[in-house]
């Protein structure tokens, strides 16, 4: 009889295991904005400049990027350009070279705006941020952009498209009203998409890295509280 009932209990034991152990490993992750910025790793090659070259390379290159946008220089300020160049290269930097590293670390940056961390795509995630809404049935919204700070893309530019994430919810809600604070917590996929915000002067669409389909959505608390 004894030995019965622990075989019962061990089976009901291992039974519960069974149940609790896939549920906790799929436990939603709680992911911040920063996050979803895959890391870049990129040495400055200005790091030795001193602040005062930093500003005549900075001289330099509005003036030939003027210059290479088709604008005339009057002759004080094409002879500023050539002076501050003479001086930086007098001092043995290569005036050419860094500006082409610095085209390069431009366009670096726009790739990276546009980059998505691949580890965290398809993963259960948990994230805070502001409700930009796109889609309304009755006063409910049942899809929304979720941003990271208030007045993105209608008072301030669009963020980058990695920090713009396109929310689905499974079912609608009440919003406190326009950028209101909440989590989203759903599965996560790193897909580009456009999409077309309405707002009072028109219509302009937005670059967006990330998408949840959301299985809840909740005002924002800070974690702990």
């Amino acid at each position: 009889m004894t030995s019965t009932l622990i075989r019962t209990a061990l089976l009901a034991l291992l039974c519960c295991m069974q149940l609790a152990g896939p549920a906790q490993a799929d436990a939603p992750k709680t992911v911040m904005w920063k996050d979803l910025v895959p890391e870049a790793r990129t040495e400055s090659p200005f790091a030795k400049l001193t602040k005062p070259q930093l500003q005549t390379l900075s001289d330099i290159a509005e003036a030939r990027d003027r210059l290479a946008n088709g604008e005339k220089l009057n002759a004080i300020e094409l002879e500023d350009e050539r002076a501050a160049s003479r001086k930086l290269e007098k001092a043995g930097i290569d005036v050419d070279g860094l500006l082409r590293k610095r085209k390069e670390m431009m366009d670096q940056k726009a790739a990276n705006n546009r980059a998505v961390n691949a580890a965290l795509d398809g993963k259960l995630v948990r994230i805070p941020g502001y409700v930009l809404p796109l889609e309304f049935k009755g006063k409910e919204v049942t899809e929304f952009l979720l941003v990271p700070w208030v007045g993105a893309c209608i008072h301030t530019p669009p963020p980058p498209a990695n920090q713009i994430v396109h929310v689905k919810p499974d079912k609608p809600f009440v919003t406190s009203g326009l950028f209101a604070p909440v989590w989203v917590t759903g599965r996560l996929s790193a897909s580009a998409a456009q999409k077309s915000l309405t707002l009072v002067d028109g219509t302009s669409s937005v670059d967006v890295g990330y998408a949840i389909q959301a299985n809840v959505v909740e005002p924002y608390k800070e974690e702990g509280k």
